[in-house]
Parts: structure tokens; C-alpha cells; sequence
């Protein structure tokens, strides 16, 4: 038979292990933490990527421009 300290030890854990098992298995707040993630890089993507295109379309239409002025 048990002690009364194993008894005691185990219903302790047994608790514990019923208090938490509700959080461990809600994944929700992980999972909206990780499609903001994603969209924080996509954006930061988008950005990135506008700004290159944009310096290039300057370029392009600088060129165009000059051309047609004769310079």
C-alpha cells in the first residue's frame, strides 16, 4: 500500500497535471501569434520590393524623359 506521502505527492501532480492540461492544448494564442509573424514579413516583403521597383521605374522614366528633351 502507499504512504501517505506518495498518496499526496500523486493526487498533488495529478492537480497540477488537470489545472494545466487545458492550456497546453489551446494553441490558439500561439497560432495568432504566428500569423502576425507572417504578416509582419510579408509586409515587410511588399515593402522592400516596392521600394527597389520604384527606384527603378525613376530610372527608367528619367532616361525616357532625356531622351525626348534631346539631353
Amino acid at each position: 500500500m502507499c504512504s501517505h506521502i506518495e498518496m499526496n505527492y500523486g493526487l498533488k501532480s495529478f492537480v497540477q497535471r488537470v489545472k494545466l492540461a487545458p492550456f497546453l492544448k489551446d494553441e490558439v494564442g500561439a497560432t495568432a501569434v504566428e500569423y502576425g509573424l507572417l504578416a509582419a514579413l510579408i509586409s515587410v516583403v511588399i515593402i522592400v520590393s516596392v521600394t527597389a521597383v520604384g527606384t527603378q521605374i525613376v530610372k527608367t522614366f528619367t532616361t525616357v524623359k532625356n531622351a525626348l528633351a534631346g539631353n
